[in-house]
């Protein structure tokens, strides 16, 4: 049950994998990565949220957020970062590099593809590998998977806040049949090989080995935990985040959700607040905006059609809840939207 409210969500924040470089680092070496922000219109101009990731797919190397202490990455781990903070990757820790942000931004609007390069200590660019990987095996230190995972933002995204800075899956903790154990495993020959729809291919994978993330976030969580993800281990809760996400339309009550959830409407109350910080009839509201805001994007339904589908009898009502929640009219969205996606 929970694990399907995380896939409905998953489809409603539109996550998404984009542009992958197959990094080869040699010698002493560092790159530091910008915030995602700065660069999130040259790499997924409409995602309003950037993540990144890196798959050691060879060898060692230090990762973690600028000004934080790093952490050692081997051969088949993986690191993601949800917020898109600014981080390290590096041969050594302790090194230092400032970003060379129209140098990155160029080349990835360029999307020239693999290979790329990456800065070494001293500043001067490392050799990038060859198509045919003919780098020195006795100068490489690590070979890396770099890539980017797009979601929506809002209007709402309970997932994002349910999230740490920082994901570290070390091989050890990913199983032989997972998605980011098969990445890891698959695209150094998938980026090589050059063949037609290798990208949407690790496209798909790296948006298969986020949701694995997560689950293995999740289940290393302590019970003590709260917020989002925190929820869908409690089975009161995960099925009225069910019921809610599956029938948004449905006209829902404390009352049919306490029942349904067999608590008391008052226990139901306090339960919900706790894990996910606001009460279930605010978050009901708020996810059938998410809703509807995906309908204002990718349809050309009508003002009344949409409202209906989440729920609301007229189009004033769904207008009025929507400027409510989201701080404008649901038409202004559409039209703000509609411009993003033309630039």
């Amino acid at each position: 049950m929970s694990e399907d409210v995380l896939s409905g969500l998953l489809r409603r924040i539109r996550l998404r994998g984009a542009l992958f470089f197959n990094v080869e680092c040699v010698g002493a070496w560092v790159t530091e990565a910008p915030p995602a922000a700065l660069i999130a219109s040259a790499v997924m101009p409409g995602s309003e949220h950037l993540m990144e990731y890196h798959v050691v797919l060879g060898g060692t190397c230090w990762a973690g957020i600028t000004g934080e202490p790093p952490f050692q990455m081997n051969a088949g781990d993986v690191v993601l970062f949800p917020h898109g903070d600014p981080h390290v990757m590096s041969s050594a820790p302790g090194l230092r590099a400032a970003p060379d942000l129209p140098f990155l931004i160029a080349n990835l609007k360029r999307h020239v593809g693999l290979p790329f390069m990456v800065r070494q200590q001293d500043d001067q660019l490392v050799q990038p590998v060859t198509a045919r990987g003919e780098t020195s095996p006795h100068l490489r230190s690590a070979t890396l998977l770099c890539g980017f995972l797009g979601c929506d933002r809002g209007p709402f995204n309970p997932l994002l806040a349910s999230l740490p800075r920082v994901i570290h899956a070390s091989a050890g903790q990913l199983s032989v049949d997972s998605w980011a154990g098969q990445l890891a495993r698959l695209a150094e020959a998938e980026s090589r090989a050059s063949q037609p729809g290798g990208e949407a291919v690790l496209e798909r994978m790296s948006e298969m080995m986020f949701v694995d993330l997560v689950r293995l976030y999740l289940c290393s969580m302590p019970k003590s935990q709260t917020g989002w993800l925190a929820a869908l281990r409690d089975r009161h809760i995960a099925r009225v985040l069910s019921l809610m996400h599956s029938r948004p339309a449905e006209a829902w009550t404390l009352e049919k959700l306490s029942g349904a959830a067999g608590l008391s409407r008052s226990a139901l109350q306090e339960r919900f607040v706790e894990l996910i910080g606001q009460p279930p009839m605010q978050y009901l509201r708020c996810w059938r905006m998410q809703l509807a805001s995906n309908l204002l994007v990718d349809s050309n339904a009508k003002m009344a059609t949409i409202a209906h589908e989440v729920g609301y009898e007229s189009e004033e009502a769904f207008s009025r809840s929507f400027k409510r929640t989201v701080g404008q009219p649901p038409a202004m969205w559409r039209r703000e939207r509609a411009v993003r996606q033309v630039r």
